[in-house]
């Protein structure tokens, strides 16, 4: 959830009492008659430097400054008054997470130590070492021909021994791996209610599809199924292999999972090095099993405007005040 969705509200459940606001322009208008009227007085004061003693600068703006967050607390007020209701995150207590490793034969490239293979294997057991122990793992493989390794599974262990027992393979078909990783969300027992639980996949490769059906378009198939997928681009643009005797050049190329991912809205990450990806992983784990779920938000616009309040308070505290000079 982002900063603009915590304090916009995503409905009221009394709109109508947003009426009230039509006295806030009243209000503001009225502030700034009475301060044009006090001006035209003040310029009767024939000697300048008594008028800015009088008067000076400083106090205008404070005075200005508390009458807006005066009103600016109303409008909150009048808000919370609405009874707002706002997205929050929380954390389902099932879900079902589908790890797709690209096993293909690019990933011996060693531009990441000791070899892209080797170190996204670490990385991902510590990632599903993240993962809550009642969320389901399953491990896809991502090759030319993409298979489910281990169906989804609490068993946490058992993914992580599938992961350091990975071998390379030939190809890479990206978008038949995504058909594969929908199978296998389809695999997870249901929750109590019947309901299937959430689901997300997230894919680690260092390049886009050799065979196989493009990857939007099984993207589009993800996105029907309200299936986001996560991808990290991963490698750097210096990777080579040596396939018989010939050095290969293997640059990482993100194009298309940048656009599997936009399109099921996931999210396309990028890391050059073994520390980068743990650094993603983590990222990842702090979104991966959540929702959005609507709460009545009174209480946080009422503090707002508590908060306005008392600022407003402080402001006109301060005109009054003497100040050492």
């Amino acid at each position: 959830m982002n900063l603009w969705q915590s304090i916009i509200p995503e409905s009221l459940e009394f709109p109508q009492r947003l009426l009230v606001l039509l006295v806030i322009p009243l209000l503001a208008g009225a502030y700034i008659l009475l301060s044009r009227r006090r001006n035209r007085k003040g310029m009767r004061f024939s000697n300048t430097a008594l008028l800015q003693i009088a008067m000076p600068g400083a106090s205008r703006w404070r005075r200005h400054l508390a009458v807006a967050m005066a009103l600016l607390s109303l409008v909150l007020m009048a808000v919370a008054w609405a009874k707002p209701i706002g997205l929050d995150r929380e954390r389902v207590e099932r879900a079902t997470v589908v790890v797709v490793l690209d096993v293909s034969q690019s990933m011996a490239a060693t531009d990441v130590e000791p070899s892209r293979i080797d170190a996204a294997k670490t990385a991902a057991i510590d990632f599903v070492g993240t993962i809550p122990e009642t969320y389901n793992v399953s491990l896809v493989t991502l090759s030319g021909n993409p298979s489910v390794v281990v169906p989804p599974t609490t068993n946490h262990a058992s993914v992580n021994n599938a992961i350091d027992r990975l071998e390379l393979r030939d190809a890479t078909a990206l978008g038949e791996s995504i058909i594969v990783a929908l199978n296998a969300l389809g695999q997870a027992p249901a929750a109590d209610n019947g309901e299937p639980p959430p689901g997300a996949i997230v894919i680690l490769s260092d390049g886009g599809s050799t065979e196989g059906r493009p990857g939007i378009q099984a993207a589009q198939q993800a996105k029907a199924d309200e299936v986001p997928i996560y991808t990290i681009a991963y490698g750097t643009a210096n990777g080579y292999v040596e396939l018989d005797g010939q050095r290969e050049p293997v640059p990482v190329e993100d194009a298309e999972l940048r656009e599997v991912a936009e399109a099921t809205g996931g999210e396309a990450l990028e890391a050059g090095s073994a520390e980068q990806l743990a650094d993603v992983y983590e990222q990842l784990s702090t979104e991966i099993g959540y929702e959005l779920v609507q709460r009545d938000v009174t209480a946080r616009y009422a503090m707002y405007a508590a908060v306005f309040a008392l600022l407003a308070a402080l402001s006109t505290i301060s005109l009054s005040a003497r100040w050492p000079s």
